[in-house]
């Protein structure tokens, strides 16, 4: 990065500095030093490592993680923070999927990190926000997950009541932030509709958010008004243009069904699909990769979506048995996806015109109020029944995507 770069930044981040701490109770800690060479970005706990921890020296932690909570040279922070002898790890914090990233269950019980010895709470269990229970004794809560940069992915929601609990027992909240994976330039798709927030839908945004987990952080803390005392240790050598395998990171499944960049990049449009009566992939080699179902016919829908020249993206159709999850052991028939062009493919745009051919094809069969659940546009969903054009279902949209995007302006840390 040159000079002049690097100051912009500074710049930046002291702008966003100071406009949060302007809108909120506590003042907010971004701390930059040093910068990364091209493809070989730091993320949080690589920082907070190098720096010798001392942005935790004398803290009593508590970690929220899971397996992909890992430095650059892949090992776990649950390791790094209990071997510092500055740092006095007390309680581990796991989100769905549990702190291995492999159980794909409703319900996530307690447990106790073989390793170290210490407590594992579940925050995909019983609760789904810390309790004045499991924080007492705790200083500060660290947040160290990899997030896939959608809506409806649930480790941010998992962070966002954690820095509410935290707000509510006067624990400092540090963010070791991490790469977007599909870009941080990006910003797609409906807006939640305001009072509809829930697990899969935390905040108010977009599907496709365009935000590292740090400055949603910072979002959070603005605009739901949290007494928080909040630090975001920033990533270094990432660039907001940046995709997953321009980082010289090691890709590490956040969840079980998130196996490679592709799927995290057409999981914003194929996501969408999953809480309705079809099957994306799960219980296959390639979730997200397809979707389908034993009612579907995948010639014909594969053939009417190549119809529409989508930009970066083919169709074809295939037939697959899901061995886990929703039809399994059914033989269904489909349409498999592949991102041809990844600067070209709008994974918002391709979700949408499957559901619009949906509709269209299979106005009986479809199951689509279901997919509201993650969509949580009404006006959106209503367009898609009466099967109004994309080019008119964006322009429902546009206004309140435009004033996410003024919104996210001001908190954005990186170029």
């Amino acid at each position: 990065m040159s000079f002049r770069s690097l100051k912009l930044s500074l710049i930046t981040i002291i702008v966003t500095a100071i406009f949060v701490s302007s809108t909120c109770c506590a003042a907010n800690t971004i701390v930059k030093t040093t910068t990364a060479a091209e493809g070989s970005v730091l993320t949080g706990i690589d920082v907070l490592k190098r720096d010798g921890f001392k942005q935790l020296e004398g803290q009593k932690v508590g970690l929220i993680t899971n397996q992909t909570g890992n430095s650059r040279l892949g090992v776990s922070n649950i390791q790094l923070l209990h071997n510092a002898a500055n740092v006095n790890l007390l309680a581990i914090f796991s989100p769905e999927h549990g702190l291995f990233g492999k159980l794909d269950v409703p319900l996530i019980e307690d447990s106790k990190d073989t390793t170290t010895g210490i407590r594992v709470f579940s925050l995909y269990g019983s609760t789904r926000r810390p309790t004045a229970d499991m924080l007492n004794g705790i200083d500060t809560l660290v947040f160290d997950i990899q997030d896939i940069g959608t809506r409806f992915y649930t480790y941010i929601s998992t962070m966002g009541e954690a820095m509410q609990a935290a707000a509510e027992n006067h624990v400092r909240f540090v963010v070791l932030d991490r790469p977007n994976p599909i870009n941080g330039i990006t910003v797609s798709g409906p807006v939640l509709d305001e009072g509809r927030e829930s697990f899969v839908g935390f905040h108010r945004l977009p599907v496709r958010h365009g935000m590292t987990i740090g400055e949603l952080a910072l979002m959070f803390k603005a605009e739901l008004s949290l007494d928080l005392e909040l630090e975001i240790i920033p990533l270094e050598g990432w660039h907001r243009t940046d995709y997953f395998d321009r980082t010289g990171l090691q890709w590490i499944n956040p969840s079980p069904n998130m196996r490679n960049l592709d799927e995290a990049i057409l999981y914003p449009g194929i996501g969408l699909l999953e809480t309705t009566n079809l099957s994306v992939g799960r219980g296959t080699e390639t979730p997200f990769e397809l979707f389908g179902a034993p009612w579907l016919e995948g010639e014909l829908l594969s053939r009417e979506l190549n119809g529409l020249n989508l930009p970066g993206v083919s169709f074809s159709p295939l037939q697959f048995t899901p061995g886990s999850s929703k039809f399994e052991g059914q033989l269904c028939s489909g349409v498999s996806i592949a991102i041809t062009d990844r600067k070209q493919y709008d994974s918002i745009r391709t979700g949408l015109e499957i559901a619009l051919n949906l509709r269209r094809l299979y106005p009986q069969i479809w199951e689509i109020d279901a997919y509201d659940r993650l969509l949580g546009n009404k006006t959106v969903l209503d367009a898609i029944k009466s099967g109004l054009p994309y080019s008119d279902i964006t322009g429902i949209y546009r206004d309140e995507l435009a004033e996410f995007i003024q919104r996210r302006s001001q908190i954005l840390i990186y170029e």
